[in-house]
């Protein structure tokens, strides 16, 4: 096997670089746990950015994966696909929606979210509604209407011209929303809790708010839970943590267990705007994705995860607060379920290196966010001892 410097070279030759790697490469992972190519164990606090959220190599999902591949890996959807239709049968039964399309990512879910809330509203109300509203610095994804879609300018630069019928108001601010919408609107679409942008959380006040604008304006509401989806915030979805009933939702991420997935749900009667040949994927939905997906779906629900999340969201957050009454550069701790952040007074970059370096693997986004998204499976040992982490780094931060 070559050493961990070894394949970071190798990326750096034949990759093309569009990603902020960090140095090293990962060759193994178990539960909350990951090796890399030198064999340094490292505690896993960021779960593939919230994809792995039942842990590494779950044994179910691993299971599901080896006797799916072993049956069939790939059929076309122009033919039924019995994991699929049972997918699609379980998030239909735990969610407000009533069909489910399937895709590769959480971009593409969204790119065919924005393409269903049009020709629903061109079907329903005309060709004068088309604009849809999304708020200032969410993420939707990085092709190129879910890019439009995103309200962060810097991600924007360079990709010009960028498709027309989308307008951003700040997040959690109802009145100016409300200013926002015109006769144009169709949808509204939010991340529950804004996770690029900075792991950024709404007033309930807010949210009964913008259920009431929704109805009394009759424009659509679609919900991004690509990252906030499948147990992250202690709901299976986020939107139920504040009593929402989108028409819209995708997922993503945490959906595959670390397939690659995404999936577009909605009610019948917006479902419905799409007739065959509106929207396809060659690959979205096939047998060994959906199987795996399967596989995490019960693991989610059956092995009570989703109240674990709860619980241990809760001692994990009061953990932060107690790091922030000791770390000044500590400005706000906040999140909801396992999806949590510390707000600094600095840049958050060198604070990630530190931790990689004692075994923790966390992100920094929005300059000065860390961003936490430990898999669901995480136990209070581990919590204590990413905190002995990060108690180090920050105490080291504080004396340069």
């Amino acid at each position: 096997m070559m050493t961990n410097q070894e394949q970071v070279e190798q990326g750096r030759h034949y990759v093309m670089n569009t990603y902020g790697r960090l140095p090293i490469a990962l060759v193994r992972g178990l539960g909350a746990r990951v090796w890399d190519g030198d064999g340094k164990e490292y505690l896993d606090f960021l779960s593939g950015l919230a994809v792995n959220s039942v842990g590494h190599c779950h044994p179910k999902v691993v299971k599901a994966i080896q006797e799916q591949a072993a049956k069939l890996l790939h059929v076309s959807n122009l033919y039924w696909i019995e994991p699929q239709n049972k997918l699609a049968q379980m998030l239909v039964e735990n969610s407000f929606a009533d069909k489910v399309f399937f895709c590769n990512s959480g971009a593409e879910a969204n790119e065919g979210a924005i393409k269903l809330a049009r020709k629903y509203a061109k079907k329903r109300w005309g060709e004068e509604k088309y604009e849809i509203i999304t708020m200032e610095h969410s993420f939707h994804g990085r092709t190129l209407a879910a890019l439009t879609a995103t309200g962060q300018p810097k991600y924007q630069e360079g990709f010009a011209p960028l498709p027309a019928g989308f307008r951003y108001a700040p997040f959690g601010d109802l009145e100016a929303l409300q200013k926002v919408m015109g006769p144009q609107t169709c949808a509204i679409m939010i991340e529950p809790v804004q996770g690029e942008g900075g792991v950024n959380v709404a007033e309930r006040s807010y949210w009964e708010g913008l259920a009431q604008l929704v109805k009394e304006k009759d424009v659509l509401l679609i919900v991004d839970e690509v990252q906030s989806g499948m147990g992250r915030t202690g709901k299976l979805f986020a939107y139920e943590n504040y009593g929402l009933k989108p028409h819209i939702m995708t997922l993503a991420k945490a959906l595959g267990g670390g397939t690659p997935i995404g999936a577009l749900l909605a009610s019948d009667e917006v479902a419905d705007a799409f007739s065959p040949g509106d929207h396809a994927s060659t690959f979205g939905g096939n047998p060994l994705v959906t199987a795996a997906a399967l596989a995490v779906m019960e693991v989610l629900l059956q092995d009570g995860l989703v109240k674990h999340c709860q619980t241990m969201g809760a001692y994990f957050q009061e953990e932060l607060k107690k790091l922030a009454t000791r770390h000044s550069m500590i400005v706000e701790v906040r999140g909801l379920g396992l999806m949590l952040a510390c707000q600094l007074n600095r840049e958050g970059a060198s604070i990630v290196s530190s931790c990689l370096q004692k075994g923790l693997i966390i992100n920094c986004t929005a300059g000065n966010v860390l961003r936490f998204l430990p898999p669901l499976t995480i136990q209070s040992q581990d919590i204590d001892q990413a905190i002995t982490i990060l108690d180090e780094v920050l105490t080291e931060a504080g004396k340069g």
